[in-house]
């Protein structure tokens, strides 16, 4: 029988959140202990470490940094934390979540149940037709410059309950393990990475920005996916008096707008046509700007809109070129469809939903690779790119389903 326990915390959603992290896979952390490793002893594992979190016991390990490339050519530093601590950090946020989830703006959009990021696209859509000038803002190094006394008095104005608030706190302070193996206090920010760092981050966000905007500028829209944010204005006058009172607020709370990459935008269109030199904005990775539409009438005109972006665009490219398909000769179509249809079925669904034609230029290098995948495959037709080309498109056409972005009708072939 197990003694009491100074901290109520259910095994059951111990193990439930076990569950969340094997489904999401993941990197592994300093102790380089993969899923499979963790499950190899994993009723001790749980038990061991629902034990320490119930017993006020448990101290988050280093997370582990990861350096990724970014759009720009920088690179984002993530924080992986262990399988445990992962755990660990999904059991906090089952409980901590559905308290603070009620109070969020309806115009908070990231990491939340039931909203998305396509969502927030929509919605600035709308708006952008309604309102001629946009705040396009940029908040500098956002995660790594979350300040922890503000982190945790929002946490504190949603729960009174100890072991959510010494486990969130250690959480903030654990330090990260760097590619040479040093070991970095941090005194700020909450690395990205970890399972419990959006919440934090829209928890701060609601009170710096999303609610102080309801309370003083509530006749000004905006809609917000964690640190990205776009506010909707009347006239560039109201947008440059916005942009500066946000720019204010956030360094009150220890942020501050990115000089370079926040700006005024107008919503250019049909009936909008003055001069201005910013007239587009990314938001999402979709760029709003000027198109040539065409109405259900067939009738030409501009309209201010979304579209995949060119960044997006770029890095789907570069994903497609690192897959190689082209050396994977020893495999079949079908082995390569079932390879990369997961992938290419995310990439249509998320930026074919508005201007869906555009992604068509970006997904068609599959066919390219498939090309030469056939050239290298086949004998009778190495060298002969034409060749191989007509038989790809033969098999097309008798099994269109075969690849997503056939059947999406963005082959090389489509008309």
């Amino acid at each position: 029988m197990d003694i009491a326990k100074p901290f109520e915390i259910s095994k059951r959603v111990v193990y439930d959140a076990y569950l969340q992290v094997k489904s999401n896979k993941g990197a592994e952390g300093i102790d380089r202990q993969s899923i499979q490793d963790f499950e190899r002893d994993l009723r001790n594992n749980l038990y061991k470490l629902w034990n320490r979190l119930s017993s006020g016991s448990y101290f988050p390990p280093a997370v582990l940094e990861v350096s990724i490339p970014k759009s720009n050519g920088g690179t984002r530093r993530l924080g992986i934390p262990t399988v445990a601590d992962r755990i660990a950090q999904i059991v906090v946020k089952q409980y901590l979540e559905p308290l603070v989830e009620p109070y969020f703006h309806p115009d908070s959009y990231g990491y939340r149940p039931r909203k998305s990021a396509l969502d927030a696209i929509g919605v600035a859509r709308k708006r952008c037709w309604r309102y001629d000038w946009v705040v396009d803002l940029d908040i500098k190094g956002f995660f790594d410059n979350l300040d922890h006394k503000l982190v945790m008095r929002a946490v504190e104005k949603h729960t009174n309950c100890h072991w959510i608030l010494l486990y969130v706190e250690r959480w903030l302070k654990a330090p990260m393990q760097t590619q040479d193996g040093k070991i970095e206090a941090r005194c700020k920010g909450s690395p990205q990475g970890g399972v419990i760092s959006p919440l934090l981050a829209n928890m701060l966000m609601h009170y710096v920005f999303d609610d102080w905007m309801r309370q003083e500028y509530s006749g000004i829209p905006f809609e917000r996916y964690a640190d990205d944010a776009v506010v909707h204005c009347k006239t560039e006058k109201q947008a440059l008096f916005i942009r500066d009172k946000i720019d204010q607020r956030l360094k009150r709370c220890k942020l501050e707008l990115h000089p370079e990459k926040t700006r005024i935008v107008y919503c250019k269109d049909e009936l909008r046509s003055s001069a201005y030199q910013h007239t587009s904005f990314d938001f999402l990775g979709y760029t709003f700007r000027p198109r040539t539409n065409r109405t259900r009438f067939g009738k030409l005109f501009v309209s201010f809109s979304p579209a995949i972006s060119d960044k997006a665009k770029k890095s789907i490219r570069r994903c497609i070129r690192q897959w190689k398909i082209h050396l994977w000769s020893g495999t079949t179509l079908i082995s390569i469809a079932q390879e990369i249809n997961s992938v290419v079925r995310g990439w249509i669904q998320y930026y074919g939903r508005f201007m869906r034609s555009e992604v068509r230029g970006a997904v068609q290098n599959i066919d390219a690779y498939l090309i030469r995948w056939a050239m290298g495959k086949y004998k009778r037709l190495r060298g002969r790119k034409r060749r191989a080309s007509v038989w790809l498109e033969r098999i097309r056409k008798e099994w269109a389903s075969l690849f997503v972005h056939w059947s999406a009708g963005f082959s090389r072939w489509a008309g």
